[in-house]
């Protein structure tokens, strides 16, 4: 009975595979369907803004924290200041990337090194993400009344960004699996 048990969980791995590239599918295309809303945008300009790598993307990266909306606030002259940021530029073209990924990412019978580029692409922006928990102050719980502060007390934003670890594990199984399928299918036309 144990055994069987056992056997029976060593054999699920192939599920846990789909689950994997699902969960991708769905957190990409979410994700990056809410890149199209204000709300979604104004969260990601602190990651952005302290970017050594991608705050060349906004136009006054520098002055973000003077125009910060909160989760549900919209503040005109914030938004206003966001429109001349690029930040709702830079988020727009950042959620076709991320469905367009996500689609890919499902597609992988269809078009399997399409698919395994797009899982490559998201093993790369994962590492960019989880940069942000270097480069980014506000991922960290800042120094205020409280003596818990700094490294290690993520705040909300970081313990956002430290999931992303989970999608960087899911893109190389995926990646890897395209590869696989992709690999098996040449060697059956021969």
């Amino acid at each position: 009975m144990k055994t069987s048990i056992i056997n029976t969980i060593a054999g699920i791995d192939q599920l846990g595979k789909k689950a994997i590239r699902f969960g991708i599918v769905v957190v990409f295309l979410w994700i990056g369907g809410l890149k199209f809303f204000t709300y979604e945008a104004d969260g990601v300009v602190p990651f952005v803004a302290n970017s050594p790598a991608m705050s060349f993307f906004y136009n006054h990266p520098a002055e973000y924290k003077k125009h910060q909306n909160k989760e549900g606030e919209l503040i005109a002259a914030n938004h206003q200041w966001n429109i001349e940021n690029n930040t709702y530029g830079f988020s727009i073209g950042l959620g076709i990337m991320l469905v367009t990924l996500g689609i890919l990412v499902a597609l992988y019978k269809v078009v399997p090194i399409a698919s395994m580029i797009a899982s490559g692409l998201i093993f790369i922006m994962t590492l960019g993400t989880l940069s942000f928990l270097i480069t980014t102050p506000e991922a960290w719980v800042p120094h205020l009344t409280d003596v818990n502060f700094g490294f290690p007390y993520l705040s909300g934003r970081g313990r956002l960004v430290i999931k992303d670890i989970v999608i960087l594990g899911g893109a190389i199984i995926t990646m890897s699996e395209t590869a696989q399928l992709y690999l098996k299918r040449k060697s059956t036309n021969k």
